[in-house]
Parts: C-alpha cells; sequence; structure tokens
C-alpha cells in the first residue's frame, strides 16, 4: 500500500476518483454500505440543514426529534413487534449492546445465570470484544484470544464445500441425513456441555458476509428460531450487512421469514455518509427490562438499562437515515436490488465458471463471491492479488480470504454489472 497508494479524493453515483485522477467502479457498495449511490444530493442537504437546526445534544436523560423520526422509519421497517430501537454509533457497538440487553433481559426475569453466547465458525459480528468471542473469524481469534469472552460457543460453519460450491441465487439444499446433523448440534453438542438454562442467546448472520458470502442451507434459519424457542434462548441476527435492502428485502429477517428477538444494523441506514448502527429489539424485551416491577426502575430516577454512548442518536447521523431511508423508499431501490442481484448472479456463474482456481461461485441478493483455490503456504494471496489487479482496471472488488466478493449499490446498471464481471474473470484469468 505504501508503495502503490490507494486514496480516493471524490465520488459519484457508481464512480469514485482517485487521487492520479482515475474512475473506479464501487463494486462492493464501499464496504457494504452506498446502497443509493454516492453524493446523493437529498441526503447531503438533509445533513446540512441538521447542522444548522441541531448539531448535537446529548442523549443522556434527553432525546432528539430526528432521533425519534428515524428510530419510527426503522421499527415501520421491521417484522412484528421489533420496534423498540436503540442507537449506537457502528455495527461493532450494536452487537457487543445487544449482548448486554440479552443479560439484562435474563437478568431482570430472574435468570442472571444465562451468560453463555453461542456464534458460529467463520462468523464476523465486528471488533468490540464481546463481537469478537461471538464472532468465528481465526485472525480475530488468534490476535486478541486472551481477552475474549469466556463463556462463548460456537456453531459449525453452514457451509457444504463439495455438494453445493456453486450456489445460484438460491438457498442450497442439503440432503435430509446431513441437514439434520448440522442442526442437530446445538441439541446435541452445545446445550448438553452448557446445559440450555446458561446460554443467554445464539447470534447469526443471516447470510455470513464479511467471510466471503455464505448462504446457509435451507430451512436452517427456521429451525435455529424453533430450537431457540424451546429452549427459552434469544435469538439475535447480526444485519449489519443484510439489513437495508441487500436481500432485495427490508432486512434478512424478511427474506427468511423468521423474527429474532433482536436484530443490529448499521452501514446502508445512512448510505454510509455519517456513523449510525443500532439494535432493534422485540416489544417483551423492553417490558420486561423496563417494568416497573424490575429492581432497576423501582424509582423514577432510576436507569432501568445502564448503557449508552456519547454519540447515540447523534441528530446529524439521525437526519443522515431519515433521508436515506426515504430515498430509498422513493427509488423502490429494494426492488432494484432484487433485481439488479439475478442480472449479477447470472453474469457471475456465465463468466466465471470453470475458469482456472475458481472452486466455487456462491450469489444471493444484490451480492456475490467467486471462491479461489488457495496457494499452498500463501493463504488469499491469489484472491487478493486479483483484487489488486481489478483495482487497476478501474473496478473496486473485495478480497475476502481465496473469496473475490461483488456486493455493488443497489444503483447499478446491467451494463456496469457487465464491466465488473468482465474485470474480474480477466483477473482471474490472468492469475498465477
Amino acid at each position: 500500500m505504501e508503495s502503490l497508494p490507494r486514496v480516493f479524493v471524490g465520488a459519484d453515483q457508481m464512480h469514485f476518483t482517485t487521487s492520479d485522477g482515475r474512475k473506479v467502479i464501487d463494486g462492493i457498495s464501499s464496504l457494504w454500505c452506498v446502497g443509493a449511490g454516492h453524493n446523493r444530493r437529498e441526503i447531503n442537504e438533509a445533513i446540512k440543514k441538521q447542522l444548522d437546526t441541531l448539531d448535537y445534544s446529548t442523549a443522556f436523560q434527553f432525546g432528539n426529534d430526528r432521533a425519534f423520526e428515524a428510530a419510527q422509519m426503522i421499527a415501520d421497517l421491521c417484522p412484528s413487534d421489533l420496534n423498540r430501537v436503540l442507537f449506537t454509533n457502528s455495527g461493532s457497538e450494536a452487537v457487543d449492546t445487544a449482548m448486554k440487553v440479552a443479560l439484562a433481559y435474563h437478568r431482570a426475569r430472574g435468570e442472571g445465570h444465562r451468560t453463555v453466547f453461542v456464534g458460529r465458525e467463520k462468523a464476523y459480528h465486528g471488533v468490540g470484544f464481546g463481537g469478537m468471542s461471538v464472532g468465528g473469524i481465526p485472525a480475530n481469534r488468534k490476535a486478541f484470544g486472551s481477552a475474549l469472552l469466556p463463556r462463548v460457543d460456537h456453531l459449525r460453519f453452514p457451509h457444504d464445500s463439495v455438494n453445493h460450491a456453486y450456489i445460484h441465487n438460491a438457498e442450497p439444499v442439503w440432503a435430509e441425513v446431513q441437514f439434520n446433523e448440522l442442526m442437530n448440534e446445538l441439541e446435541s453438542r452445545i446445550i448438553p456441555l452448557h446445559d440450555a438454562s446458561n446460554i443467554a442467546a445464539v447470534m447469526v448472520e443471516p447470510v455470513q458476509g464479511s467471510a466471503g458470502w455464505y448462504i446457509p442451507p435451507k430451512g436452517y434459519i427456521k429451525r435455529l428460531r424453533e430450537m431457540c424457542d424451546k429452549h427459552g434462548i434469544l435469538l439475535i441476527f447480526d444485519e449489519v450487512i443484510t439489513g437495508f435492502g441487500r436481500m432485495g428485502t427490508s432486512f434478512g429477517a424478511d427474506f427468511y421469514d423468521v423474527v429474532p428477538d433482536m436484530l443490529t444494523f448499521a452501514k446502508c441506514v445512512t448510505n454510509g455518509v455519517q456513523p449510525l448502527g443500532g439494535v432493534v429489539c422485540r416489544e417483551f424485551l423492553y417490558d420486561t427490562i423496563v417494568s416497573p416491577s424490575t429492581a432497576n426502575a423501582a424509582t423514577e430516577h432510576a436507569i432501568e438499562f445502564f448503557h449508552g454512548y456519547t454519540y447515540s442518536g447523534h441528530p446529524v447521523a439521525c437526519a443522515a437515515a431519515v433521508a436515506t431511508l426515504k430515498l430509498l423508499k422513493d427509488e423502490d431501490l429494494f426492488a432494484s436490488a432484487n433485481k439488479r442481484g439475478q442480472y449479477l448472479s447470472e453474469a457471475l456463474h456465465a463468466a466465471c465458471t470453470g475458469l482456472s482456481h475458481v472452486v466455487g461461485i456462491r450469489t444471493l441478493g444484490l451480492a456475490g463471491a467467486v471462491e479461489l483455490s488457495s496457494i499452498p503456504g500463501l493463504a488469499g494471496k491469489r484472491a487478493y492479488n486479483v483484487f489488486v489487479d481489478c483495482f487497476a482496471q478501474g473496478v473496486l472488488v473485495r478480497s475476502a480470504g481465496e473469496n473475490l466478493v461483488l456486493c455493488p449499490p443497489y444503483v447499478v446498471s446491467e451494463a456496469q454489472i457487465d464491466e465488473m464481471v468482465a474485470v474480474l474473470a480477466g483477473a482471474i484469468k490472468r492469475a498465477m
């Protein structure tokens, strides 16, 4: 990076401008964030107006009108009774907040011993110590393992690289025996080890995005919901990547038709222009934690949930969210993501299937990953080389381990998808 700096100095719609004057297509929504494309006038003007009206106000003992407006718009998009919004500044903070809500809920109802969290192998839940603990990214655990939370376990990585290496815009259907073996792990290994009475929550990404767009088998998410209900365990969806249109729906919860007890969000909620994240909780969680019958809420001055951030519900960030959510609705961009996702899927599979080094392609919603074989002793090197080649050819892709990921803004055109895929395929052909 020092010898060949990659520096952006401008952005508009689907393109970045580099410091040396080149145009580069943003093929990854600038890390999954920019759903509506760059430099949207409506969002910029909302931020400017908010700065002239209320630049900042504390979130402790007070609220602000933009935070309430943004919270209502987010709740209106969520399924069922997911309607209580706690704002944070990022997805990492949202994950740690959700974990604290889970602990507070169990404690308020007299089951404070429920402190075990269950995540998944290769899951990514941000860079806070809670999120890294529940997450299953090996590099995080290698570097920071000595300080991770002790009472955490992990479900198996739900990907079959032999029978379902190629997934074409659909949930893979596993053989019944194989599927049941995967799903029974919670009840056959994890619950017997920790006992269900000690488990606070299971946290999963509807689709494992940061690891490389790994799609669970059909029925997996619903079965998790059923098992959590059976054992009184909360189910948390980390929707930082899948939320606000990436799946062609409001949330991954809608795509899978499963209502979690909490979901986390960030990224596309402000189109990436302001830091904002949060947790949406079901009504029963809120009612239990703030109930007057609990010790925390016994008096007017008491703090029901001892948690918060200086910038929670920041009025400028929330103004950006309000403008972004309105834009997503007015331009019907969730439907656009669904349509363009189908086109991306066809293009990726047509261009990259059968190329040297390609061992898998996975597409669902407006995202796709091409997985490459690894160079012995140099894990991730081949994919990184392809990423650098694509950037030199004017397309920004994401290398994640052995995967090359495309997840463009929802405003992408079919011609731009064709260009991105052609550049990616060409770079793969040149890879050694």
